[in-house]
Parts: C-alpha cells; sequence; structure tokens
C-alpha cells in the first residue's frame, strides 16, 4: 500500500497525516507544495470528489496576501488559481489509488489500510 500526501511541512495536520500511515507502515510518497505544486489533473481529482470551494483555504495567508476575500472566478479558473499557487489549498490532501480525501480524515484512512490488509 502507499499513498500520497499533498501538504506542506509547516501544516500540523499534514503532519498528522504522515504520523498516521507511518505508524501503520503505509508508505508515503509526499508532495512539499512550497517546492511543487499539485498538477491540474491531480487537483480535478480532488474538485470532482469535494467540489472547488472545498479545496480553497480561505483562512490561510496567501489567500489573505493575494486579496481573494473578494473574488469570483468559475471552477475552471479556480482549479488554474490553485494549480499556480498550491498553499491556497486546504491541507493534506491524499490520495490511495482512486480515493481521495481532503483534511485529516482518519475514519477513511483507517478504512484504507483495513481493505490493504
Amino acid at each position: 500500500m502507499e499513498v500520497q500526501i499533498f501538504g506542506t511541512r509547516k501544516s500540523a495536520d499534514t503532519r498528522k497525516a504522515q504520523r498516521f500511515f507511518t505508524d501503520r507502515r503505509v508508505k508515503i510518497h509526499f508532495v512539499d507544495l512550497n517546492e511543487r505544486a499539485a498538477s491540474l489533473g491531480e487537483l480535478r481529482r480532488f474538485a470532482q470528489k469535494f467540489g472547488v470551494g472545498s479545496l480553497i483555504d480561505r483562512n490561510s495567508a496567501r489567500y489573505n496576501d493575494l486579496g481573494l476575500q473578494h473574488a469570483r472566478m468559475n471552477d475552471d479558473s479556480w482549479l488554474a488559481k490553485l494549480a499556480d499557487e498550491p498553499l491556497l489549498l486546504m491541507q493534506p490532501l491524499v490520495r490511495f489509488g482512486q480515493k481521495v480525501t481532503l483534511g485529516l480524515a482518519e475514519a477513511d484512512w483507517k478504512a484504507w489500510v483495513a481493505s490493504a490488509e
């Protein structure tokens, strides 16, 4: 079993996700959003399940720095913005095969681990 985690090292929730999988000896492929953004295709996969609006961290410093509080964009424009500005994303984004979660989702992760055993 291997999961892919998108997040930043400073994010407490991302560190919790890493710890959750490490404690269960699950291989992790970590994508640090400070170093490499998630691809548009990856973002679409998460947006299909949760909606584009759910991917946006409206409490992030980057969201405020860019002055997006009053921005009105369609979903494709938001996805492009999230691909260009990955620090606007809710963290962590976790993927296991075709399954995805947004934020802390330990119940889902436990089900993934149980199904892989």
